[in-house]
């Protein structure tokens, strides 16, 4: 193809972010911009324009048919069999196991596993949560030890990710052997998690492994099921309010697959989780006083393992530090942070000083994605 003459350049300074160049004879456009990564106003609508005016693509398809494609392909593809769910009481695995009851009813048998890497409270809520809206029963699984033995000592936060991951497998065929009939391994994998664990066909690096991500063992006689795989979390939503689960469930903050073992800087251990939960419920509290926990994407505290000296009263101290991060976005696959009010922010610095033993200082992280990641590892 011929070279294209850059007929209406958006910009012409030489560190301008961006450049473009079109040929209308042809219909051909071409943009050194990623409206969907930088934090552009007008991004959604360039992408709009892009898919409607010059692809020519109708907006015909909506939330309901993929639903509908969904649980026929899960009816067709199980068959007679059972399905196995791993269930963690998010969104996305919560969606999927409500899809499959949908598809499939009985022959679903979702499995919840306790890793002791779980918020304050959390076990008993999603099995609260899953007994009042989902209607196949749960089966509960306490791997505490198994989890938290295999973490022993292991700062690296990829080695933490494929322990994590593997031992989840591993509880997974521990339950699938006491089921006659189960041929498939059900997962919440979404979108994000496969740009951000695989590098497809590109010069895109790894940024991170999901737990989630990348197939099973060959030893794992299951098949795969992932109806979520090619959406993202406010796609996922969608479908939730689809399948007639509460908004409250569907609009919880996302909580990663290896939980608290990626919030916390280095070695995870049982008195550090401790300190991290209580700071972590501290956090959420407040925001949802103030109202900021639905306007926001998702806000956690992270354990630095990093001390400084304080004063408590008349006395020296030598504790650690926790991060407060809390960001703004719509898909996930970029964030802002969110410019919380500064009394609200106060409040929460004092509260947890005040009230979790261990802590003396408290940062808030104001980094965006990119360059940051959301979780720190």
């Amino acid at each position: 193809m011929s070279f294209l003459k850059v007929s209406h350049p958006i910009a012409t300074s030489a560190n301008s972010p961006y450049a473009a160049i079109a040929n209308e004879e042809k219909r051909v456009y071409a943009m050194q911009f990623h409206p969907e990564v930088q934090h552009s106003e007008e991004g959604y609508l360039m992408l709009r324009n892009f898919a409607r005016n010059i692809c020519g693509v109708t907006e015909k398809w909506k939330m309901e048919h993929f639903l509908k494609e969904q649980i026929k392909m899960i009816r067709e593809k199980v068959g007679t069999g059972k399905v196995l769910c791993g269930l963690s009481g998010g969104v996305d695995s919560s969606v999927v196991a409500a899809m499959l009851y949908e598809a499939i009813g009985d022959q679903l048998i979702p499995v919840f596993v306790d890793n002791g890497l779980l918020r304050k409270g959390e076990r008993e809520q999603v099995q609260e949560v899953f007994k009042i809206n989902l209607k196949a029963p749960l089966v509960t699984v306490d791997a505490v030890d198994n989890f938290l033995g295999k973490l022993e000592g292991v700062c690296d936060p990829e080695e933490k990710r494929k322990i994590i991951g593997h031992t989840f497998i591993e509880e997974f065929e521990k339950e699938a052997k006491k089921h006659d009939g189960i041929k498939f391994l059900a997962q919440g994998t979404l979108y994000p998690d496969v740009i951000e664990s695989i590098s497809v066909n590109g010069p895109s690096e790894v940024i991170k492994s999901h737990h989630n991500v990348g197939g099973l063992p060959d030893w794992m006689d299951f098949e795969l099921i992932e109806p979520l795989r090619e959406l993202f979390k406010d796609e996922v939503r969608k479908i939730g309010l689809e399948l007639g689960l509460p908004s409250d469930m569907i609009n919880r903050h996302p909580f990663p697959g290896p939980g608290l073992a990626i919030r916390i800087m280095g070695d995870v251990n049982v008195p550090d989780l401790t300190i991290l939960r209580e700071a972590d419920v501290i956090l959420l509290d407040e925001l949802k006083a103030s109202g900021y926990y639905a306007k926001t994407w998702q806000a956690f505290a992270v354990l630095l393992n990093v001390k400084s000296v304080g004063v408590m009263g008349d006395n020296r101290t030598y504790d650690n530090t926790v991060c407060v991060r809390v960001v703004e976005a719509v898909d996930g696959m970029t964030a802002t942070f969110a410019h919380l009010p500064h009394d609200l922010l106060e409040r929460i610095s004092r509260r947890i000083i005040n009230e979790v033993d261990g802590i003396n200082r408290v940062v808030y992280d104001i980094s965006s994605k990119p360059p940051a990641t959301i979780e720190w590892e």
